[in-house]
């Protein structure tokens, strides 16, 4: 092992970090090849953050806010890197002034959590977690009659909102299940959109016309609550709503609202406006959601190429190459870099 020339620090609060993230051998082992030092700190707001990565070179995160003043704060910082596709827990303009690389890993998870939306899907148009508490409860005809209500897949339409890596492959495999099409993503050109076999439409219209509403959208200030309850009331009484993207993508008290009011038949949802979800959370109480841990990402696989790919990124910064992908395109990195062939 080379000696340490570089520090490399995860910084997150433990709470958040996923078990499959607890032990950092596999970045540990890959930066080591350059002579980098990885460790960890407990860090959930901006000063422990400073506190912590004083002589940090570069910074691994998950959820831990790395703002404008944490980035101006620490003046050895070359890179930041995220663990996974979005980016929104960093200030990228920031980053930008302060000469610092945003990383995020794109390819990552887009199979999984395109299988993870169809699974909520499938089991908010089966009903399957109230079919199962059902028969738990003994009542199997009273189950086999509310299941007799739900249309065939067939005679329905799904729509995307954002449709890109995630977004077309959830479309790839609606169309396997026989389900009609369509999308609202303002940077999807028409061509690409007949690559997908995909009609493009404006979000209200795709409220009204769908029979699923599945958001894939990155979460920014164009897209912060973009479905609210003027949006939800859009919506078919009979429509479910998933979300595998971002929790703020949707204005969650409104979505309980119409939950509980009915303006839609149901939701299936990954992923909320905060996280973990409290217990007194009232969509815990409902029994027309499906809700799972923000857990699409996590499969073996995925996060094992997670983690090669995210110290790969770091390696190539640390070791003056510029990464495979950065989000702050403008940035001037503190020191000069090459570029791969």
């Amino acid at each position: 092992m080379l000696e340490a020339r570089f520090k490399v620090m995860m910084a997150e609060s433990s709470s958040w970090v996923p078990a499959s993230l607890k032990n950092l051998d596999v970045e540990a082992e890959e930066l080591a090849k350059i002579g980098a030092e990885v460790v960890t700190a407990d860090c959930s707001t901006e000063d422990e953050v400073i506190e912590a990565a004083q002589d940090a070179d570069a910074l691994l995160v998950i959820f831990a806010p790395i703002t404008r003043k944490v980035l101006s704060s620490l003046p050895k910082l070359k890179v930041v890197v995220r663990y996974g596709v979005g980016y929104d827990t960093i200030d990228v303009d920031a980053a930008a002034d302060n000469g610092v690389l945003a990383v995020n890993i794109p390819d990552f998870c887009l199979e999984e959590v395109a299988d993870h939306a169809m699974a909520l899907l499938l089991a908010c148009a089966r009903r399957l977690v109230w079919s199962t508490e059902g028969l738990k409860q003994g009542r199997w005809g009273e189950v086999q009659m509310g299941t007799m209500k739900n249309p065939s897949l067939v005679e329905q339409t799904m729509g995307v909102v954002g449709c890109g890596n995630i977004g077309s492959r959830i479309v790839r495999r609606a169309k396997s299940f026989g389900l009609k099409t369509i999308a609202c993503d303002p940077y999807l050109d028409k061509s690409a959109a007949d690559k997908h076999g995909v009609a493009l439409i404006s979000l209200s219209e795709l409220l009204k016309e769908s029979d699923y509403v599945c958001l894939q959208t990155p979460l920014n200030q164009e897209t912060h609550h973009m479905i609210g309850e003027k949006e939800l009331k859009q919506m078919k009484p009979t429509a479910y709503l998933i979300n595998t993207a971002r929790g703020a993508v949707v204005d969650e008290a409104a979505l309980i609202k119409a939950l509980q009011g009915n303006w839609i038949a149901g939701a299936g949802l990954d992923v909320f406006e905060k996280e973990p979800i409290e217990l007194d959370n009232p969509l815990l109480k409902l029994d027309n959601v499906v809700l799972t841990p923000h857990y699409a990402v996590h499969t073996t696989t995925a996060m094992k190429r997670l983690r090669l790919s995210l110290a790969q990124e770091t390696a190539r910064v640390l070791a003056g190459k510029w990464p495979r992908h950065w989000v702050n395109k403008g940035v001037k990195p503190k020191v000069a870099l090459v570029k791969e062939d």
